[in-house]
């Protein structure tokens, strides 16, 4: 994957390669078109960093290189990185601020900036997506936001060979098991939330971005624990002619510490990779513990964080800690050469309009999945992301 392995704001050699204005005809140039560009002067930053700008000779408007920066925008770029390994090491937003001297609701919108930045980056690793795995693992781990009465379930889409994260997908759900009669009567008072077709249409959501990008024979294997939604699923004839359907339900275990049968076995080794991925989700961010305050209060949010967490496993973090091996997923999948660092994630602007994202991403990115209870804020800044 060709992505630059400095800053932005630190390479000294730069030439824009398309238009930033979503309006211009040179907004979505390829990589072997050539963007007409002439140079516009510079201007000097607070920080006394000069920055140059430019032309676009078609639409006559002008950028800056900082346009191109993740930092765009920003009074305070310098927060960019620690508060991107910050979310990841378990720290909530006022543990962050407190550590960093900031506001948390600084924290707060720097978060939902590097969860658009980190769902872009994770379309770029799909579509440079060199060895696909012959096998994936899909599970759904329930989750929360803002109350225990609007759980979801979060579908995971996992490499069995590379444990790299394919998809994810929200599934909003009704709250289950039993409640008291104080719960019960909050419960009643509070307005549903939408359950967007339910479990059946989220392992849609998650399974349609790969079929343009995962080879279309032999079938892929897909391991699961045989729910029925993607038993039903999988019997469509779209998903049938490019998936097999393999099946380890989740047998009856006994006691804890108890030997485990030999269909546990079976099941937990099949199963692993996406396993182990719900427990490195619980184990890194504050808001998915078993036992925490620091719940996410929208669904928008906590899917942000998710995808920061999804590039983190994917580019940053060993395959094994335990073992370590200087190996990634994403290079097991053909699509890096060596681990990135955060200070490459943040190298450079991605813009939503140069990729082909799924619906239910575009939606997740304006934030248009509505948490009910409380204020929803959407994203609609036209220029800055």
């Amino acid at each position: 994957m060709v992505w630059p392995v400095q800053m932005l704001e630190v390479q000294r050699r730069f030439a824009p390669r398309f238009c930033p204005r979503r309006d211009c005809a040179q907004h979505s140039l390829g990589r072997g078109d050539r963007f007409q560009f002439q140079p516009f002067g510079s201007f000097r930053r607070a920080d006394g960093r000069r920055v140059r700008r430019y032309r676009c000779l078609v639409c006559r408007r002008t950028f800056s290189k900082q346009t191109f920066a993740v930092s765009y925008y920003l009074k305070r770029p310098e927060l960019l990185l620690p508060v991107a390994a910050g979310l990841q090491a378990g720290s909530a937003h006022r543990q962050l601020a407190r550590t960093l001297g900031c506001a948390p609701s600084t924290v707060t919108r720097l978060s939902a900036r590097l969860g658009r930045h980190a769902m872009l980056v994770h379309l770029l690793a799909l579509e440079n997506l060199g060895s696909p795995d012959g096998a994936l693992v899909l599970d759904h781990m329930e989750v929360f936001a803002r109350a225990q009465d609007y759980p979801f379930g979060l579908a995971t889409v996992v490499g069995h060979r590379t444990w790299f994260v394919y998809s994810l997908d929200p599934q909003p759900h009704a709250r289950s098991g039993r409640r008291s009669p104080y719960q019960e009567s909050i419960w009643r008072r509070r307005p549903r939330q939408n359950p967007r077709g339910g479990r059946a249409a989220s392992v849609r959501r998650a399974l349609d971005p790969l079929l343009s990008r995962l080879p279309a024979a032999p079938p892929t294997r897909l391991i699961s624990d045989g729910d029925p939604a993607y038993v039903r699923v999988l019997r469509e004839p779209q998903y049938r002619e490019r998936f097999r359907h393999q099946v380890h339900p989740n047998p009856r275990r006994g006691p804890k510490g108890s030997p485990r049968s030999r269909a546990a076995r079976r099941r937990d080794a099949a199963l692993f990779p996406n396993d182990l991925l719900h427990a490195l989700l619980r184990h890194s961010l504050a808001h998915h513990r078993r036992e925490t305050i620091a719940f996410g209060r929208r669904l928008n949010a906590v899917m942000e964080r998710f995808f920061i967490a999804v590039v983190w496993r994917n580019l940053v973090k060993d395959v094994s800690e335990r073992r370590s091996s200087g190996i990634t997923p994403a290079m097991r999948a053909g699509i890096t050469t060596r681990p990135w660092t955060w200070e490459r994630v943040l190298a450079r602007r991605l813009f939503i309009d140069r990729f082909k994202a799924p619906a239910a991403w575009l939606q997740l990115y304006r934030r248009e999945w509505i948490t009910p209870g409380g204020a929803n804020s959407l994203h609609r800044l036209t220029r800055a992301f």
